[in-house]
């Protein structure tokens, strides 16, 4: 029906108008026509190109740790909480003269956070491993007169903590050369050192650590990689170990 009404409209606009007009005009519709055309094979084309390669991608991603599923790396981190909970405090001045401070810690010194990880990645977004921390902080005993003057002081005095956690993480942007992944891990730390507890020299507690953010930049088998998150350690109130520990991480890997 709109062919036929397209015909009859034709045929009253081209009243009067020659055979070679009309030659003219059929000229440049079947020109359009062909330009249509070929711009449809065009876009066709380009979703069937666009298509191929986000399935190409699909495919490697699929296929990325076929032969590399083994993930080894080391690193460190941040002592923000050590440094913050145990530093220096105010000597005791101004006292009468036989009086002694009965207890003055001083001379911090932090090792950072010292770890290794090994995962096992099942596929693209998904992997299985296991982190081992460690950290330390050490300081002097120091015994002071009221008027702040040394008495005693007894140095090496630490503490260690050593986390063993199970740790699963999942990838959510993954490239050639950087992807993006989260990850978290529920273990034990062990606690150790010049302190007693309880009585006790050694302390084992619950911990967590949690990686909100972590990027990964290199192809092939050996990369670096970046992570904001944050390690958790204690038993109550009373024996905080950790807490936010280690929020920035750098590392160096390698694949097998």
């Amino acid at each position: 029906m709109k062919r036929l009404l397209g015909i009859i409209l034709l045929s009253v606009c081209t009243m009067g108008v020659t055979a070679q007009d009309l030659r003219e005009v059929q000229q440049v519709q079947s020109k359009i026509d062909s330009i249509q055309y070929k711009m449809q094979d065009m876009r066709n084309s380009m979703r069937l190109e666009v298509k191929a390669y986000r399935d190409s991608l699909r495919e490697a991603r699929r296929h990325a740790y076929d032969n590399m599923p083994h993930d080894l790396r080391i690193g460190v981190g941040d002592q923000l909480f050590e440094t913050l909970m145990w530093r220096d405090r105010g000597h005791y001045q101004n006292m009468p003269e036989g009086y002694k401070s009965p207890d003055n810690d001083e001379n911090f010194r932090y090792t950072q956070h010292c770890f290794a990880e090994y995962m096992y990645n099942f596929n693209y977004w998904y992997g299985l491993g296991l982190l081992v921390d460690y950290s330390g902080v050490i300081w002097d005993h120091v015994v002071r007169n009221g008027k702040g003057e040394e008495l005693a002081r007894e140095e090496d005095r630490n503490f260690h903590n050593i986390a063993i956690v199970p740790t699963v993480r999942f990838s959510y942007f993954h490239h050639d050369y950087v992807s993006l992944y989260s990850a978290i891990g529920v273990g034990l730390n062990i606690n150790t050192g010049s302190e007693l507890r309880d009585g006790r020299a050694t302390v084992v507690s619950p911990a967590v650590n949690i990686t909100l953010l972590g990027m990964r930049v290199g192809k092939g088998r050996c990369y670096g990689a970046l992570e904001i998150g944050g390690m958790i350690a204690l038993n109550n109130a009373d024996e905080v170990y950790m807490f936010g520990a280690r929020l920035f991480t750098a590392s160096i890997g390698v694949r097998l």
